[in-house]
């Protein structure tokens, strides 16, 4: 039987490699230092709504004007990787011309206190907001279908052809079939590049992957790497940010561990589970390489950085670990608004 491909994910089969390759260069070449320079700041597109932050409105306003429904985008103004996705995503042609076609785009600023009504009827501010819908980084979207149902969560940054992907598989129904790990999955069988090794680093610990914490805390928390071979983001993750000695340093104070993500290496969970490297993976929902999830002692989740991410956000991820401050602040944005860092 004909697996059909989706219809973006099609296109990119017409795409030669190399292009692909030129717009992932784009949209990795950046640095991630706060926005300082008051003409640099992010700007948004003219086409985004003008909103009177009524979300209920707001959705029944898109679906009047026949469109799929409604993005809430959370964003900060000194946020680098919100510039990225205002400067190269949304200055891309065909992924304006599918946004504008398929969705009406809400921007929600996560420090304002100013208030709006959420789909549900509650009265709360954009910053509240921002932190119950655990938008840990910016940019976060969440898509809503025409019956105000999340469809989709991008938490962070991600390059064009992921982000083009996010599009079709919200637009084109397949959340109400699939995982987008499950979508994104098919579409790479497809355009998979050539397998290779991983690039691999001195503070990895070995296999066997014993990484059991369910019985008996460890002494450490615990990192992990799920990665793929011939990985662009996962080649700049090794060859940019994890070259500085003050990551390496500080990665070096936790249990560290790589995985690839399509294979089927014995792993055993943190909860004690026997699995494999591609199973822990898919229970996870992941769909980005490289993602890097941090568990504490006793095994439980504590963050996961699951798209584009540099110096600065690493190492502000690292610091929110290693002090604890996931004890007091559960959620990382609570904590980033608690230490006043607008730019995260």
């Amino acid at each position: 039987m004909t697996t059909r491909l989706p219809g973006l994910l099609l296109g990119l089969l017409l795409t030669p490699l190399a292009g692909i390759a030129a717009q992932d260069d784009i949209a990795f070449d950046f640095p991630d230092e706060p926005l300082r320079d008051e003409a640099g700041l992010v700007e948004h597109p003219s086409w985004f709504k003008r909103s009177f932050l009524d979300l209920g409105t707001d959705l029944a306003e898109a679906v009047e004007a026949g469109k799929f429904g409604l993005v809430v985008y959370f964003w900060q103004r000194r946020c680098p990787y919100c510039k990225q996705l205002m400067e190269v995503n949304f200055k891309t042609p065909d992924i304006v011309r599918y946004t504008r076609d398929n969705f009406d785009v809400v921007a929600m600023d996560v420090w304002s206190p100013e208030e709006i009504t959420t789909l549900d009827g509650r009265v709360t501010t954009q910053r509240q907001f921002a932190i119950d819908m655990g938008t840990n980084f910016t940019p976060s979207l969440v898509f809503y279908d025409k019956d105000g149902r999340v469809a989709l969560r991008l938490r962070g940054y991600y390059p064009p052809y992921q982000f083009r992907a996010a599009l079709e598989y919200v637009a084109g129904g397949h959340y109400r079939r699939e995982s987008f790990a499950v979508y994104m999955a098919r579409g790479d069988e497809t355009l998979r590049f050539e397998k290779g090794d991983m690039v691999e680093e001195d503070f990895f610990s070995p296999p066997p992957y014993l990484l059991d914490r369910s019985r008996f805390p460890a002494e450490r928390p615990l990192v992990v790497f799920f990665e793929q071979g011939d990985c662009h983001a996962c080649d700049i993750l090794h060859t940019q940010p994890l070259r500085q000695p003050a990551l390496r340093s500080l990665f070096g104070q936790l249990e560290s561990v790589q995985l690839n993500m399509h294979s089927d290496t014995p792993v055993i969970r943190p909860d004690g589970t026997v699995s494999t490297a591609r199973d822990w993976a898919a229970d996870l929902g992941l769909f980005y390489a490289p993602s890097i999830l941090f568990f504490d002692e006793r095994g439980n989740e504590i963050i996961r950085v699951d798209s584009v991410a540099h110096f600065f956000r690493l190492r502000n991820v690292l610091n929110y670990v290693l002090t604890r401050a996931y004890e007091v602040y559960p959620n990382y944005r609570a904590w980033r608004q608690a230490s006043g860092d607008q730019s995260q």
